[in-house]
């Protein structure tokens, strides 16, 4: 029975009509499993980027971490004093979700490769992705994603 209030929750919290589309602090994910929203911090520094969620202690179901790269690349993660695990959802230049690698171990150094073409990376609560049945070929929507080649642009 707690599963499924816990699972109401999350769905009244990222589908209900609060969210606006498009907005500098959220990032939204479509497939076809559904739509959620995330509250979303963005880290598109080199120093925002190094830092991430290193040293919280937790991460609420409906909050995200968006890294923005200026331009496709090769990336790897680890959880380095990252003390949370995490659901480490890398998309391409389109907003493509190219791999999810759900579950990443907290502190754990192995590198968790994204691909060679990853211009965006969503870290979110682990154990989401799945629970949300995200999945490779979704579609990641924010103002970082260049409207022009964007699959699923910003109005």
């Amino acid at each position: 029975m707690a599963r499924f209030f816990a699972a109401a929750f999350l769905w009244i919290a990222m589908f209900g009509p609060g969210w606006a589309a498009c907005s500098a602090d959220q990032t939204e994910l479509r497939g076809p499993w559904g739509r959620a929203t995330f509250q979303t911090e963005v880290a598109d520094t080199d120093a925002t980027r190094s830092q991430g969620l290193m040293d919280r202690a937790s991460l609420s179901a409906s909050a995200a971490m968006l890294f923005v790269y200026e331009t496709p690349r090769p990336v790897a993660f680890w959880m380095r004093d990252t003390l949370i695990p995490l659901d480490i959802i890398f998309a391409d230049a389109t907003g493509r979700i190219t791999r999810i690698h759900e579950n990443a171990v907290p502190l754990d150094e192995t590198p968790i490769r994204g691909g060679d073409n990853v211009q965006f990376v969503l870290e979110i609560k682990g154990g989401m992705a799945g629970l949300l049945g995200v999945t490779e070929g979704s579609e990641l929507r924010h103002p970082s994603v260049t409207p022009d080649t964007a699959i699923w642009p910003c109005r």
